[in-house]
């Protein structure tokens, strides 16, 4: 079968509104080909997948005697979209932007449906209150809708769904938009098996026909997939493109790549291993100086039981997410907390950070007080290391904080930095971004960096104060093998020190820690809802 290009970029470079962002760029896709593109945040993925998708440009280089002939060519050009957990993130902010709860009977405004949300990818933008189209009653019959899962969620409010279900929602909307180019960025990160399944079963139909070019049915787009790591690739993946330190580090075959990936891997065991020593011992410093910086107390003892919950039950209408469940954190036990999206793991961590206000209906204690008994909720923060999606979202309407000071607020409890930074709270806080990497850019924005180092920061932020208890809701999404690993790193090290016990929740076995003996297993629709388990 003859091959013909798609996309052709021959002595390009790449440029935003701030200048250039990537140079030297050559690459060409064809037809019958399926691409991976891959790369550690901050590496130039993103400015390649932001010029892809129309937000940067691709610039042909000055050809001077002697230099290859530029050319860029896209056969795509204003007709790709992206699904990604950045614009997921970006879905969130203007559900938040639209709410009128406070101006509306009752206080409650569910927001936009994903029927009416996937329907604009059709019809374009619908003003809020106006008359749900006709093809948003159709919906249910387009084959899209039952390909990405979606048809049970059609009718939920958006700030309703777990962060799978957004996703799938996104993914159903890009479809029956009929843009000829899709762009998956990492789209298996905090999804459960089931939603897994259905996504690679999505992309496996669709690069089948991909690969085989005659087969190729109008009504779907081309895929690009791109990963922050080099894990669960579909066998239909034909070719790689990696970035690295703002160029093009690998360009060839998915074979040719596993091979670069093993001789990476044997190189870098023995450095791993000493870089592990040195942060343990970092980190074991740093704690010692935390006391310090909070003004803690040593002599004020935390109670065995530092979390109870008894017969709780939340939920919404005929809704329940948790029903009579009961369940003990105790000081240095470890948990993993696992389930199904959409099965109540973020409502179960929200109860205990207080952003779930069904805390005060039930039978809940914080470090020995019942919860409504006269606690601040800065009392119970206090005690709390967070790290979540809802904070990554605040953060992202502060972009233009400094990365330090989003460490520093760490010890304030505050979303932004509003008071006074004495010397030791900025000592430590160079100390941390030292430690992960970030060394020597304390005074960049949050909004500067990629989605992936975004939530690195915010790790980082959780952990500053060594907390009593550190809670994690899929902590790595986003991040590269290089960041995930000093990520897990650091949190088992964390664990280690006896000072915080940690409440984890994520979807991916590799990211289990060693010290997480407990776990807690949420299973919806099913009774009990829960189930409690201790492994060797």
């Amino acid at each position: 079968m003859k091959k013909n290009s798609l996309i052709v970029l021959n002595n390009c470079h790449i440029e935003n509104k701030r200048g250039t962002v990537l140079n030297e760029l050559s690459w060409t896709m064809q037809t019958g080909e399926a691409w991976l593109v891959i790369g550690p945040n901050g590496g130039g993925k993103a400015e390649f997948v932001n010029a892809l998708a129309g937000l940067n440009s691709f610039v042909p280089n000055n050809s001077g005697a002697g230099e290859d002939i530029s050319l860029c060519s896209n056969t795509f050009a204003d007709s790709v979209e992206v699904v990604s957990l950045e614009r997921a993130a970006r879905l969130i902010e203007e559900e938040r932007e639209l709410d009128e709860s406070e101006f509306i009977e009752g206080g409650v405004d569910i927001g936009r449906i994903g029927r009416v949300f996937i329907s604009e990818g059709i019809v374009g933008p619908i003003k809020k209150g106006a008359p749900v189209p006709p093809v948003a009653k159709e919906l249910d019959a387009y084959p899209e809708i039952k390909l990405c899962g979606v048809q049970n969620i059609l009718d939920r409010g958006i700030k309703y769904m777990s962060t799978g279900e957004i996703r799938r929602t996104l993914l159903a909307r890009a479809l029956v938009s009929r843009k000829k180019l899709l762009i998956l960025s990492d789209p298996f990160a905090g999804l459960d098996a089931e939603s897994r399944g259905i996504l690679l079963d999505f992309f496996n139909t669709i690069a089948s026909k991909q690969l085989n070019d005659e087969k190729m049915d109008a009504t779907f787009p081309r895929i690009i997939l791109c990963m922050e790591r080099y894990v669960e690739i579909p066998d239909s993946i034909t070719n790689v493109l990696e970035f690295t330190g703002g160029k093009v580090s690998f360009n060839g075959t998915k074979a040719d790549f596993e091979k670069v990936i093993k001789e990476r891997e044997s190189e870098g065991a023995e450095e791993r291993e000493q870089k592990r020593k040195e942060f343990r011992d970092s980190v074991k410093q740093m704690s010692k100086e935390v006391d310090t910086v909070m003004g803690v107390d040593t002599s004020v003892e935390l109670p065995e039981n530092l979390i109870e919950m008894h017969d709780v039950n939340v939920g919404w209408d005929d809704h329940k997410v948790l029903r009579n469940f009961n369940w003990t954190l105790k000081k240095g036990e470890h948990w993993l907390i696992r389930g199904p999206n959409g099965s109540g793991k973020t409502t179960l961590l929200e109860l205990i950070t207080g952003d779930n206000m069904q805390v005060f209906n039930n039978d809940i204690k914080l470090f020995g007080a019942r919860r409504g008994s006269g606690e601040t909720i800065w009392d119970i923060k206090h005690k709390l290391g967070i790290v979540s999606y809802r904070l990554h979202v605040e953060y992202r309407m502060l972009k233009d904080t400094p990365l330090r000071n989003v460490i520093i607020s760490g010890f304030h409890d505050s979303i932004g930095l509003y008071e006074n930074v004495g010397d030791v709270e900025r000592a430590a806080s160079e100390k941390w971004l030292n430690l992960a990497g970030f060394g020597g850019r304390g005074s960049e924005a949050f909004g500067s960096l990629s989605y992936g180092e975004q939530r690195a920061i915010l790790i980082l932020r959780a952990a500053v104060k060594c907390p009593p208890v550190l809670i994690l809701d899929e902590p790595c999404h986003g991040l590269d093998d290089q960041f995930r690993q000093k990520i897990l790193d650091l949190l088992e090290i964390v664990a280690e020190s006896g000072t915080t016990t940690l409440l984890h929740v994520t979807h991916e076995p590799s990211e289990v820690l060693k010290c997480e003996k407990h776990v807690l297993e949420l299973l919806p629709n099913q009774e009990p809802m829960y189930r409690i388990e201790v492994r060797d």
